[in-house]
C-alpha cells in the first residue's frame, strides 16, 4: 500500500512531530528525496502555550503558521494564511517527483477536501507513497478517503522507517519502468494541483 497512516490519541501530537522529525532526518541520511511538511512546536513564553513551525522538507524552508493571540489567550491557535503559504510549498516541490511525501497531519481542512489533501491525491496519482500522522478523532475521514490504499504503522521506529524506504524504493522503480504503476482511488489528479489562496478560519 501507498498510504500510510500513524494514528495518534488526544495529547500525543508533540510525540508525533518528534517522531516525524527524526524520521526525515534519518531518511535524508539515507538519501531519499522527501517532500512535505513537519512540525516543530517551541515554547511561546507569555505569547501563547505554543509556536508552531512548519517545515517544508523540499526545501528546509522554516514557516511560522502560530497566529499571535496574547498572553491572555488559551491554547494554540492556527494562522491559516501561514498553513496555506506551507500548503503552496509543499505542492510546488511535487514537480520534482520525489520518492516520499511526509505530511504532519491529516486534519479537519484535509477530511474536509481542503489543506494538504491535493498533495496526498497528486502524489498517489503519480505513484509516490505518502506518509501522513492522523489524530483517533480524524480516523473514521482518513479511512473514507484512503479506502483500500491506506495502512496504520505502529509508532515503531524500524518498523516506520523499513516501509519508507521500501516504498520509496518502488516508487523509484516505477518512475523507471521496472515495475508497474500501482492502481490509485478514483478521481485523484495527475496533474499538480494549484497552490491555494485565500483565507480560511477552519483548525487543523
Amino acid at each position: 500500500m501507498q498510504l500510510g497512516a500513524l494514528v495518534y490519541e488526544e495529547g500525543e501530537g508533540a510525540r508525533v512531530d518528534e517522531f516525524l522529525a527524526g524520521l526525515a532526518r534519518e531518511l535524508r541520511g539515507s538519501g531519499i528525496r522527501l517532500a512535505g511538511a513537519i512540525q516543530h512546536n517551541t515554547d511561546g513564553g507569555d505569547r501563547c502555550r505554543c509556536d508552531m513551525t512548519l517545515e517544508d522538507l523540499a526545501s528546509g524552508r522554516l514557516i511560522d503558521i502560530s497566529e499571535r493571540r496574547g498572553p491572555e489567550a488559551r491554547g494554540c491557535r492556527l494562522d491559516s494564511f501561514a498553513l496555506e503559504d506551507a500548503v503552496g510549498a509543499v505542492i510546488s516541490s511535487l514537480e520534482a517527483r520525489p520518492d516520499l511525501l511526509i505530511l504532519n497531519r491529516f486534519g479537519k481542512r484535509e477530511a474536509e477536501g481542503h489543506g494538504f489533501r491535493g498533495a496526498i491525491e497528486f502524489a498517489l496519482a503519480n505513484n509516490a507513497p505518502v506518509l501522513i500522522a492522523v489524530s483517533r478523532a480524524n480516523l473514521p475521514a482518513w479511512t473514507a478517503f484512503a479506502e483500500q490504499m491506506g495502512e496504520v504503522l505502529p509508532f515503531d521506529d524500524k518498523t516506520v522507517l523499513r516501509w519508507c524506504l521500501q516504498r520509496s524504493a518502488q516508487a523509484r522503480a516505477r518512475m523507471r519502468g521496472e515495475l508497474p504503476a500501482q492502481a490509485t482511488a478514483p478521481a485523484q489528479p495527475s496533474r499538480l494541483p494549484e497552490a491555494p489562496s485565500g483565507r480560511s478560519s477552519s483548525h487543523r
